[in-house]
């Protein structure tokens, strides 16, 4: 199994949309566009990606016109580590909505700052928690904190966590990072308000959490969790409308994070492709991206940003912290801004990650394996958009 495929099995979790390398057209003078959507459909991380993630893709197309620009689109139904846009940087790849860095760093750096500054980390044994609990003790120590001790477990699947949060509570960490995501951090948490952890004054900080995972868990037992999401329904009012619009198709579900990320990066492709013409766009997946990268972004979920030559796309991040019962005003009401990080600052330096495509840097032939993927055609190229 080489690098990129161990990363991408490894991060089931984010945001990732594929335009499919070298499909044939089956009708039409012009090939469809095809859209792969990866996400968990069923398993443990259903609930943070799933039917939603499908709805915004759908919503992009949508509002993009497509049928009356003459466009065929097809939907067939991801990836979160940083080294995306690092050491396995690809010309062919874009990540789009959050990654590990980001997620360590606006977390770790905030809660630090507001005096959480010793850890504990319950952790994924897998790629993707590995990463997440790399990042953010890089993070913590950073900002001046301390990291005291950690404890893996199998993932996923693992049901019961007593035995990670007692050695949790004997550590005597102000915070408890929980380096997981989807069932795993739901069960976590549940388990973690019968321990009555929070209530005997250490801290919460779920490193990966949705707010549909907030909406599973209830607001009494997730009240003053601490976590990072670069998109709230209820923000501004352009997050509010694109809610509004998409609401048919999710059945209420208000989007996180991941699943608005999908309608943003289907509406830029989509941009990109009706701009370069679609049969070129079919033909040079490179020359796509390209013309992403270069393009401006701008949508109701991100507002106007940018994507940056190693193929992240930048946005600010915002820590939240989970409201109260009393607090809430309704329904999906569940978040206090904290703290807003801008965009610069939300994730890794351009010069830190490694990444070949940077002017002066070359590619280790370690590297050059983790991108030795096959395509079918030359010049077409698998976009990974997280």
């Amino acid at each position: 199994m080489n690098l990129l495929r161990r990363q991408l099995l490894g991060t089931v979790g984010a945001t990732t949309v594929l335009p499919l390398a070298g499909a044939r057209a089956q009708f039409g003078s012009t090939p469809p566009l095809r859209i792969g959507v990866l996400r968990d459909q069923s398993g443990p991380y259903s609930g943070g990606t799933g039917a939603t993630s499908i709805a915004c893709v759908r919503q992009a197309i949508e509002e993009f016109g497509a049928t009356s620009r003459g466009v065929a689109v097809e939907v067939n139904s991801s990836a979160a580590t940083a080294d995306l846009t690092g050491r396995v940087c690809s010309p062919n790849g874009i990540h789009w909505t959050y990654d590990t860095w980001m997620l360590a760093n606006c977390t770790g750096n905030a809660v630090v700052r507001t005096g959480g500054d010793s850890w504990f980390f319950i952790v994924a044994n897998f790629a993707f928690g590995h990463a997440l609990e790399r990042d953010t003790a890089n993070a913590v120590r950073k900002a001046g904190g301390r990291v005291l001790s950690r404890a893996a477990h199998p993932a996923p699947g693992t049901t019961d966590y007593s035995s990670y949060l007692l050695q949790a509570q004997a550590s005597r960490a102000k915070v408890i990072g929980l380096a997981h995501a989807g069932e795993d951090a739901v069960n976590t948490i549940k388990q973690a308000a019968e321990f009555d952890i929070v209530r005997s004054g250490q801290r919460l900080a779920a490193l990966l959490l949705y707010i549909n995972d907030v909406h599973a868990i209830g607001l009494p037992t997730a009240r003053g969790l601490m976590l990072t999401e670069s998109f709230y329904w209820d923000l501004n009012e352009r997050t509010r409308s694109f809610t509004q619009r998409v609401l048919p198709k999710t059945g209420g579900q208000r989007p996180n994070m991941s699943q608005a990320g999908c309608y943003s990066v289907t509406l830029h492709y989509l941009k990109a492709a009706a701009d370069m013409g679609v049969a070129e766009a079919k033909r040079n997946g490179a020359a796509t991206v390209a013309r992403m990268q270069a393009m401006p972004t701008d949508d109701d979920v991100f507002g106007p940003l940018r994507i940056r030559q190693d193929g992240r796309k930048l946005h600010p991040v915002y820590l939240f912290r989970v409201k109260t019962p009393e607090a809430s005003r309704g329904p999906w009401d569940y978040y206090e801004l904290m703290a807003t990080t801008g965009t610069e600052e939300a994730f890794r330096p351009l010069a830190e990650g490694g990444c070949h495509l940077i002017a002066g840097r070359s590619r280790s032939g370690n590297e050059a394996i983790g991108w030795a993927l096959p395509t079918r055609e030359a010049g077409s190229a698998k976009h990974v958009v997280s």
